[in-house]
This record gives C-alpha cells, sequence and structure tokens, in this order.
C-alpha cells in the first residue's frame, strides 16, 4: 500500500491508468458482464462494487470531456439505484452521462483500453469512462 492512495488502487490497475492515452476509455463492469469474450486487456476485482472502484478510480483519474461517462441503459430505460451511485462516484449528475444502449455498449467496451470485471451483482452496474488530460504540477516547467 501507498500513502493517499485508495487500497482499491492495485499496481496493475495504477500501471494501466497511467499507460492510458487521453481519451482512452476504460471499462468498469458488473459480474454479469462478457467481459472475457471483449477485453483487450482484463482485470477481476471480485468483491468489488462497480461505484466502489469507480470512486477510488476517480481519485487519480481525471475523466475526459463529455462523454466522460457511459451507462448501459436498462431493458426499460429507467436509471436504476446502481447507475445513480456510478454517476455520483464519477462526480457528475445524470445529465454528465450518456446512456448506451447494450448491444452498442458492448462495442464500446471492446475497444475500451482495459476491462475491469468487478463483483458487482446488481444488474447494469457498467460504466465507460474516458481518461482526460492529466494537468501539470505547479511550478512545473515544460
Amino acid at each position: 500500500m501507498l500513502l493517499g492512495l485508495d487500497p482499491l488502487l492495485t499496481g496493475d490497475l495504477l500501471a494501466a491508468l497511467d499507460a492510458m492515452g487521453h481519451s482512452d476509455a476504460l471499462c468498469l463492469a458488473d459480474a454479469h458482464f462478457p467481459a472475457d469474450r471483449l477485453a483487450n486487456r482484463l482485470l477481476d476485482f471480485p468483491g468489488i462494487t462497480t461505484p466502489g472502484l469507480l470512486r477510488a478510480v476517480c481519485t487519480v483519474l481525471p475523466l475526459d470531456d463529455a462523454p466522460a461517462v457511459d451507462l448501459m441503459q436498462s431493458a426499460d430505460g429507467e436509471v436504476l439505484p446502481v447507475q445513480h451511485e456510478l454517476a455520483a462516484a464519477a462526480g457528475v449528475g445524470l445529465d454528465g452521462v450518456r446512456l448506451v444502449e447494450r448491444h452498442d455498449f458492448y462495442d464500446l467496451a471492446g475497444s475500451a483500453y482495459l476491462i475491469v470485471r468487478t463483483g458487482e451483482t446488481r444488474t447494469y452496474g457498467n460504466v465507460i469512462v474516458r481518461k482526460g488530460v492529466v494537468p501539470a504540477p505547479a511550478g512545473a516547467e515544460r
């Protein structure tokens, strides 16, 4: 463990987040998600909720401009409690997310830099975020 980092942020996850470039996508997926089939790179975080992991990721990953957050649209179009939690964990309101039809979401996830499968058992507990530009530290010369 390191000082100042959420303990959910493992070395493998931090290395992947660091390697991502501007606008690269990260998919955090629930336990039902076909991650093995879709992932170019896959990490497993069983026992962790998707909102909990997203909250930790957002402490080190700046989000890109819109669309910064994609949620998988539920079958009936209702925004579910887990999706409200995901929007809050990303630090955006529901007006800051895009709802994406399930098969279109799979297509987006398949092109993501990384998919992280969580232990989330609530359906539609899936989110895609895009990495923004990491600002230079104050006083850093370029």
